[in-house]
C-alpha cells in the first residue's frame, strides 16, 4: 500500500513539481534514494540474491512518475508522533475498517 500512496500521489500532479514525499515505509525509500529499484529493473526485476523483486507491476507505474517529477524522499518513524504521517495512519485504518466489515 506504501507504493500505491506514492503512486496515487504523483498521479495527481498535473504539471511537473518538486514534491517531498514522507513516509515510514522504509522498503519505499531504500529501494529508491538506494538505487535498488534501478538495479532490479536493469537486472530482469531480479535483486541480488537472484529472487524476483516483489511488487514489479507497481514499480513500472512509480518509476516514469519519478522521471516526471522532482521526487525527495523523507523517511520518519512510524507511530513516533509525526502529525502527517499519523493522520494517514488513521485514514488507512479507517479505510480498512470500512471495506473489511
Amino acid at each position: 500500500m506504501e507504493l500505491m500512496g506514492v503512486i496515487a500521489g504523483l498521479s495527481a500532479l498535473k504539471e511537473v513539481c518538486n514534491v517531498i514525499i514522507t513516509t515510514d515505509s522504509k522498503y519505499v525509500v531504500d529501494s529508491v534514494t538506494k538505487g535498488w529499484v534501478y538495479n532490479w529493473r536493469k537486472k530482469g526485476w531480479k535483486k541480488s540474491d537472484g529472487k524476483m523483486a516483489l511488487n514489479i507491476d507497481l514499480w513500472e507505474q512509480l518509476l516514469p512518475l519519478l522521471d516526471k517529477h522532482n521526487v525527495t524522499f523523507k523517511w520518519v518513524k512510524g507511530h513516533a508522533g509525526h502529525p502527517e504521517n499519523e493522520r494517514c495512519d488513521r485514514l488507512a485504518v479507517e479505510q480498512r475498517d470500512k471495506f473489511s466489515q
